[in-house]
This record gives structure tokens, C-alpha cells and sequence, in this order.
């Protein structure tokens, strides 16, 4: 059984904290304003999981991938379709540094254990929260099961990865509080 869940907790709770967190939690976010970090959550979700794909990580697994429901929250939201929100300069950070990466089948399935994991945990308590319909949060299947599908897939050696990804996901944070909605 892997220790990563210990091994990247401080870095976990960093991303928790930040105010662009609470204002998930809130229950007061616009519709707009959660577009916007839709709009930068799907560029990553989306290279991450091709490259996940590529790997095999989700055999077995199809429905955790997430970026089809984040593109269909975005799609739902966002009314002005004219023009798109703001993307982070995070978000292009990011995905420069996933393409280096791309063969270390380990270090993506770190994003993977970042990412979904936290969609399948602490967003089960933001999808309650978030406006409409929410289909980034909602699961086919049974959560615990997915879960133990991808820790199974998970080991120690995974840890200094998993901590840039928790890294990248709090200077989004940081960032979406810098955009004005």
C-alpha cells in the first residue's frame, strides 16, 4: 500500500487554503466565475488524460476521465460565445511541463493521483456547491471502487510529482484570484 496520501500532505493542504477554494465552497460563486476556472481546468484535464490514455491507466477506469464533463460544464456556463474567459498563465505551465514527461508512465499517473483523486474526495463536497448541472463531480459507479482503482496503480516513488501537480493546482488558484469575473 502506497504512503502517497501522507507523503504529499503538506502540499495537499496548501492547495486547500487558498481563497479561491473557499470561494468554491462558498456556495456563492457565479456561474461565470466557475467558467472561467472550467475553461482552465479543460486544457490540462484534457492533455493529462491523453497522455494517461496513452499509458493505460484508465483500463478499466474510462469513467474517471474528466474532461469531456468539465468541456460540458464549461459549454453550460459560459454564455457569452463570443468571446472566452481569461486562461492562466498557469495553465500553459502546465502542459509544458506534462510533454517532457509524457513517456514516464509514473509521473503522469502522479497528475492522475492529484487530479482525479481530488475530484473523487473533497469534489464530492464542492459539486454540492458549485452551479449547473456539476458533471465534472458526478461519477459512474461506486467512488470507493474508483478510488482503490487508482491507488492501486499508485507507489511512494510518486510523491515529488504529485507535489509539483499539487503545486501547479495552487498557483491556479492563486491566479483565478487575480482574474476579474
Amino acid at each position: 500500500m502506497s504512503n502517497l496520501k501522507e507523503l504529499t500532505w503538506k502540499h495537499h493542504q496548501n492547495a486547500e487554503r487558498q481563497a479561491f477554494v473557499k470561494e468554491l465552497l462558498s456556495g456563492d460563486i457565479t456561474n461565470e466565475r466557475y467558467a472561467q476556472f472550467l475553461y482552465n481546468q479543460y486544457p490540462a484535464y484534457d492533455l493529462l488524460e491523453a497522455l494517461a490514455s496513452m499509458h493505460g491507466i484508465f483500463d478499466g477506469i474510462p469513467e474517471v476521465k474528466r474532461a469531456p464533463a468539465i468541456l460540458e460544464d464549461y459549454n453550460e456556463l459560459w454564455l457569452d460565445k463570443n468571446k472566452n474567459p481569461s486562461l492562466c498563465p498557469v495553465v500553459e505551465e502546465y502542459i509544458s511541463h506534462l510533454k517532457p514527461i509524457m513517456r514516464d508512465r509514473e509521473k503522469i499517473m502522479a497528475h492522475v493521483y492529484v487530479r482525479h483523486m481530488g475530484d473523487l474526495s473533497g469534489g464530492q463536497m464542492i459539486a454540492k456547491r458549485v452551479p449547473g448541472s456539476g458533471k465534472l463531480y458526478q461519477f459512474e459507479g461506486d467512488i470507493d471502487n474508483l478510488k482503490n482503482k487508482i491507488r492501486a496503480q499508485c507507489s511512494d516513488e510518486m510523491a515529488e510529482e504529485a507535489k509539483i501537480c499539487f503545486d501547479f493546482a495552487t498557483k491556479l488558484f492563486q491566479e483565478m484570484m487575480e482574474i476579474q469575473p
